[in-house]
């Protein structure tokens, strides 16, 4: 291979990215279905330019995305179960987050050079934005949670705090796997119709409650015997994060679960590459926020007074992993 050809393949990846977006947010995956479609059939439907929808779907078949057969276009097994908005496994959610993304990311070497957030307030606080971040942290934890729930042991606690929990996704899941757990949802406002929605629809809202309130403002009422901070403490500096586990550890009962669920960088923080280029992610959108070591992490809890802090056999998607310990 020639030394130059990973540079080159990295430098212009971008192309595939972006050939993704546009067939996600044209909905062409949903659009085929389970059908055979033509170029024509799926410009129609979309009201694309027949031309141009022809080239997006050869390159989509070219990226193994699409399966082309007498110059019809279909999903292939994957795409039918992770494209198709009507499938339980659907993930475009996120990609259009990824989508929404790319705005601050082609300007990363300002961030680098000002050390300044370069994503742009209106667009973080728009319907769209929102929608497809909070739609596809769901649909992401929905297919973790179960298996983090199997991977923990919560049959002797009573009353789990999850923090910063969004729409309740790991809290109802911990409960269907503990019949003696009760959980409190602790999250902003703006938070609470979509949780009380989800938590309705899992038949949870007796053993399931919404706390709201800012839990860097705030002190955390109530007294719980597990407490689970799952992607939170990336959002912020290492002074806040401090500020974030000594309240959890506060709203604990003596001998209490805490549980951090993050990206997880190695100590000398240049690997694995994903928690690597969240810290950049997080760079572009945050003031202080990043990814954190397993050390960090460590480090904070300790000082935090939790006994025994360490990482769980557990590794999830990109390198995410749970370092736990008791008060």
């Amino acid at each position: 291979m020639n030394d130059q050809s990973p540079i080159l393949e990295t430098s212009g990846y971008y192309w595939r990215t972006c050939t993704l977006h546009a067939a996600v947010k044209l909905e062409i995956f949903t659009v085929i279905g389970t059908a055979g479609l033509t170029g024509s059939d799926v410009a129609e439907k979309i009201g694309g330019d027949e031309r141009a929808t022809t080239m997006l779907l050869d390159a989509l078949v070219a990226m193994n995305l699409l399966e082309k057969k007498h110059n019809r276009y279909g999903n292939g097994a994957a795409s039918r179960k992770y494209l198709c908005k009507d499938s339980p496994h659907y993930v475009g959610h996120i990609i259009m987050h990824h989508h929404h993304l790319m705005e601050s990311w082609h300007q990363l070497d300002r961030a680098i050079l000002t050390g300044k957030p370069v994503r742009a307030r209106a667009s973080v606080s728009s319907e769209e934005w929102r929608e497809s971040f909070l739609m596809g942290m769901f649909n992401l934890a929905m297919n973790l949670a179960p298996k983090v729930a199997a991977k923990v042991d919560l049959s002797s606690r009573s009353h789990l705090l999850d923090l910063g929990g969004g729409p309740g996704t790991y809290a109802i899941h911990f409960c269907k796997a503990n019949p003696n757990l009760k959980a409190t949802v602790y999250d902003l406002a703006t938070t609470r119709p979509f949780a009380e929605e989800t938590i309705a629809k899992f038949g949870m809202s007796d053993r399931i409650r919404f706390l709201e309130g800012n839990y860097l403002e705030l002190d955390i009422s109530g007294s719980y015997d597990v407490a689970w901070l799952s992607q939170i403490l990336h959002g912020e500096g290492p002074e806040e994060c401090r500020r974030i586990i000594n309240k959890a550890v506060a709203a604990l009962k003596p001998g209490g679960l805490i549980m951090v669920h993050e990206f997880i960088l190695n100590d000398s923080m240049d690997g694995p590459l994903f928690p690597a280029l969240f810290s950049l992610n997080m760079l572009l959108g945050t003031a202080t926020g990043q990814s954190y070591s397993e050390r960090q992490i460590t480090e904070m809890l300790t000082e935090a007074g939790v006994k025994e802090a360490h990482r769980l056999e557990f590794r999830g998607p990109n390198d995410s992993g749970i370092i736990a310990g008791t008060v």
